[in-house]
């Protein structure tokens, strides 16, 4: 068991309390989590302060939390609303860390062997790394996860052992800090200082933990430890003494490779699978394996490492042939037992994810299993199946403005359900007006509004059904000085609508950075498809457009379209109009929905004699500050790269401004902007000689 050491309480930092409806909220649902119920749901509208609610139980119960979220975007504005309800504690971002992701594939029917290819993202590798140490040595930990909190992480226990302790004064010799820095993943690198590495000079060993913002530096003189010091990673500059401290590994996935068991056990099984296809007669896929495997047990005993290593993940944790992996789950468990919250935002949308991710995972792997790629041990290189991700979690409460009948279910006690509702906004905002037009003439019917919104300093979100109607809806709307009919004519360039879109295909960061534009006013319309939905916190949008309104399916079911209404909901003249030439059984539903919830607020205003007023809300810091990314993440046509002075930057974010400018380069060329496609490839080819 992992000892964490005892930190401060929860301390919850607010200007405002709660108002009745979340004083309601809290107190049942706290009673709840004592009275040891297993699943609990809160019913919150968007803007009823649900946050705050989760905010206000974890600091009275003082126990570690996980809020899980569906998608990246949502958990980043979770991270930041945490951060600034708990600025004295632990509040950690833990999501996927790939910006691309091509996983390893095997299409039989074309003979297609397709390699894992992924593009990591440092900031978020450095995020994840800093909440599993930050579990581990603090009582006062909350973490902001997505759904990959349910993937293969390697075992706590592992994790924990491999770990360097130190304190000043204590007798430690150099070479053997060295060798286990390198146990620990961390690489020596002299010149190119980064994340995840360590230099030697003179008497001093500086490192550069990969999961924190400073470096440290060893001071040691005939095995002893003189001093431990907190410097800075750009030109070591003092700032401050520490007397001990503990230095986690740079991966999550650690190895044992001093075991000879576990090689001894990879082979036996290989031997064992080898001689299963040479009875198949699948003689080629024999000898690929052998080739395979062999090559990855050389590589990883002679450093440690190999791609794919989580595949033999199941030999290094010791476990069982189909048993469940080591997830965050487990760096909760591990110290806590079953002591901690859980929260599960927006669950009609998260809980459908978790219980789907562990088949899609099976098929892909059965298939290079089947053809010789992989061991059958890579089938235990896994996400949770549902039953056992319901096995571990501990008292729950499902967070969402529309839950489904399975969190319902879940919560009953004997014939009761336990769902807390939260209907009324502490600033007495009304759910938004809607109105329902014909599709004829739609887009200069929406012109007219973001022209009118525009004009009062507000913002507006369109939703549409594709990604390239969205990318064509915003193309068209940026180019309205230069098409517009005489009625849309305006007099001053600036008086047009600057308009982005957001999709998927955005990184994960640059996310949480358009919608901090928007709020800030560089963007005036966003358009998207399924990231506009669930959650976004943005009081300046007065109004939300759905496009193809009547178009039954996912994306314009009931639930969906409650939640893009609830884009409007945070503003004091919020209002969704919905374009569409039938009324459909969701758009009825939806309407009547919130129809039934203005009713409840009404006569709460009336009651309280409360006048709705506008939420004020600061831009929040950005999730991770990185001044080379500042420069080189915008990936549209506006974008500055050719400006970068590569002088200026370091080798490694040279590498990085490379593949930005050939990423770039290419969407140039593919919309025929051949011009600014030839300015970025010379500027690739000055780089790349220097």
């Amino acid at each position: 068991m992992i000892k964490c050491i005892t930190m401060t309480k929860f301390k919850l930092s607010a200007s405002f309390r709660p108002i009745e409806d979340q004083t309601k909220a809290i107190h049942s649902l706290i009673r709840g989590l004592k009275n040891k119920l297993p699943h609990q749901v809160l019913l919150g509208i968007t803007g009823s302060g649900k946050t705050f609610t989760m905010a206000n139980i974890i600091a009275g119960l003082n126990m570690p939390a996980l809020i899980i979220s569906h998608n990246k975007t949502l958990a980043a504005q979770l991270y930041q609303e945490f951060r600034s309800f708990f600025p004295d504690n632990s509040v950690n971002y833990f999501v996927s860390y790939y910006d691309y992701y091509q996983p390893e594939a095997y299409i039989p029917h074309t003979d297609t062997y397709i390699e894992k290819e992924a593009e990591i993202n440092e900031n978020i590798d450095k995020l994840r790394l800093a909440a599993t140490s930050n579990l581990l040595t603090r009582k006062d930990t909350i973490i902001v996860a997505s759904v990959s909190s349910i993937y293969n992480l390697g075992s706590p226990l592992v994790y924990g052992k491999f770990v360097l302790e130190l304190r000043r004064g204590m007798n430690i010799n150099r070479q053997a800090v060295l060798k286990r820095l390198v146990d620990l993943q961390y690489s020596r690198s002299d010149y190119d200082f980064h994340r995840g590495t360590f230099r030697v000079r003179g008497e001093n060993i500086d490192i550069y933990p990969a999961y924190d913002e400073s470096a440290l530096r060893l001071t040691l003189t005939e095995d002893l430890l003189q001093s431990i010091t907190k410097v800075s990673p750009l030109d070591s500059s003092f700032l401050e003494n520490i007397n001990q401290l503990t230095i986690f590994p740079a991966k999550h996935y650690m190895t044992d490779i001093r075991d000879p068991e576990i090689f001894t056990t990879i082979r036996r099984d290989l031997q064992k699978r080898v001689k299963e296809l040479n009875s198949q007669g699948k003689k080629m896929e024999s000898y690929r394996l052998e080739k395979k495997v062999s090559y990855d047990l050389e590589m990883i005993q002679e450093i440690g490492y190999v791609n794919g290593i989580e595949n033999y993940s199941r030999y290094f944790d010791k476990r069982l042939p189909g048993a469940p992996p080591y997830t965050l789950f487990d760096y909760f468990s591990t110290p806590y037992g079953k002591d901690w919250l859980l929260f599960i935002d927006e669950s009609h949308m998260t809980i459908p994810q978790i219980r789907g991710m562990y088949n899609g995972d099976r098929s892909r792997k059965q298939t290079l299993i089947d053809f010789g790629f992989r061991l059958p041990s890579a089938l235990d290189n896994r996400p949770l199946t549902f039953l056992e991700f319901l096995d571990r979690v501990p008292g729950t409460i499902h967070v969402s403005a529309t839950p489904s009948d399975w969190e319902k279910n879940m919560s009953k006690k004997g014939t009761r359900v336990n769902v807390v509702q939260q209907l009324i906004r502490p600033t007495g905002i009304l759910d938004p007006k809607i109105e329902i037009r014909k599709t004829h003439n739609q887009i200069e019917n929406l012109v007219r509004e973001i022209l009118l919104r525009k004009s009062k300093k507000e913002r507006v979100l369109v939703t549409t059904l594709t990604k390239r109607m969205a990318e064509e809806l915003t193309s068209y709307l940026n180019e309205l000085k230069d098409h517009a009919p005489s009625e849309f004519r305006l007099t001053k360039p600036e008086d047009y609508p600057l308009v982005q879109y957001l999709h998927s295909d955005i990184k994960t960061l640059e996310r949480s950075d358009i919608l901090d534009h928007l709020r800030g006013g560089k963007y005036d319309v966003l358009v998207g498809i399924n990231l506009l939905r669930e959650g976004l916190d943005l009081p300046e949008v007065s109004l939300v457009a759905i496009l193809d309104a009547d178009k039954e399916g996912f994306l314009r079911s009931y639930t969906s379209l409650i939640q893009t209404m609830g884009r409007a909901a945070r503003h004091i003249d919020g209002q969704v109009i919905m374009y569409a030439d039938n009324f459909t059984m969701s758009m009825k539903k939806a309407v009547e929905e919130i129809e039934r919830r203005r009713i409840v607020q009404i006569a709460y205003n009336k009651k309280y004699r409360i006048t709705p007023q506008n939420i004020t809300k600061p831009i929040r810091d950005k999730l991770v500050e990185a001044p080379v990314e500042s420069v080189i993440k915008n990936l549209h046509p506006h974008s500055l790269l050719i400006d970068v002075d590569p002088d200026s930057l370091t080798p490694h974010d040279k590498m990085k401004l490379a593949r930005t400018l050939e990423k770039e380069m290419k969407i140039e060329a593919e919309n025929l902007n051949f011009e600014k496609a030839l300015l970025l490839r010379d500027k690739l080819i000055s780089l790349k000689k220097s």
